[in-house]
């Protein structure tokens, strides 16, 4: 199979992390399926056409099972084979552990991890016919260290290092890839909420004191996806913060 026909889905594709993912999948010559909540914005599809992105757009909530089934059936039905999964759509709600509502802990959870196992079982099953393929979860380094008001988040994120680890395993038996990229502070719409105060703790934390690109993300997981001798492991990507 040629590099030029690859098929990516990129779940949480809309903006930041995953649509950088996507235009770099495009640039190594794939055809990219972003997956939305919502319709993709009319400006970002421009952009995506003025920069020659191949592209196509699900609408779905991965966190729904019958969604998650209809997404990876759609796309099947389109292209008839899917090549690579980027597990990337995630949400926070942030709080102390003690004053986190269920409902919230239990939301994270559905999205970010939920999301995950619900894309990885149903792209899982066409890549195991095809005895190829390879998904690459984000996950984040709240999930391996943890993090203050991120109780449920460092949950989802510590979560998909386990399911990251078993679907390497049970990948492996059919010539499938899984792995992970544990992001640091990266310019994105969910750091930016923070705090002036906040962020330039932060950075005075960051051995080299600044918060990362999305796209230092997606050449992470390009790399994940090209090199064939490497499953089950987890990339930080932090600026050395977890040193």
């Amino acid at each position: 199979m040629s590099e030029a026909k690859q098929i990516a889905l990129v779940t949480g594709a809309a903006k930041g992390i995953g649509l950088a993912i996507a235009k770099r999948l495009s640039k190594d010559g794939m055809t990219v399926v972003l997956n939305t909540h919502h319709a993709l914005d009319d400006d970002v599809k421009q952009q995506l056409s003025d920069q020659g992105v191949t592209f196509d757009n699900l609408v779905g909530d991965v966190a729904n099972e019958d969604d998650a089934q209809a997404m990876i059936d759609s796309l099947l039905e389109k292209y008839g084979q899917i090549d690579v999964l980027v597990n990337n759509a995630g949400i926070n709600r942030d709080k102390l552990l003690s004053r986190t509502k269920l409902s919230d802990f239990k939301a994270v959870i559905d999205t970010n991890l939920i999301g995950a196992f619900n894309m990885t079982k149903f792209a899982m099953k066409s890549m195991q016919k095809s005895r190829s393929g390879v998904i690459v979860n984000i996950s984040s380094i709240s999930g391996l260290h943890g993090n203050i008001g991120q109780a449920n988040y460092s949950a989802s994120k510590a979560g998909l290092v386990g399911l990251t680890k078993t679907a390497a395993r049970e990948g492996a038996l059919r010539n499938i890839r899984c792995n992970a990229v544990a992001p640091g502070m990266i310019e994105t719409d969910m750091t930016g909420k923070m705090s002036e105060r906040r962020q330039k703790e932060f950075t005075d934390q960051i051995p080299l004191k600044r918060f990362g690109r999305p796209d230092e993300i997606a050449d992470a997981v390009s790399f994940l996806v090209h090199n064939g001798y490497l499953t089950g492991q987890v990339i930080t990507v932090d600026g050395g913060l977890t040193i």
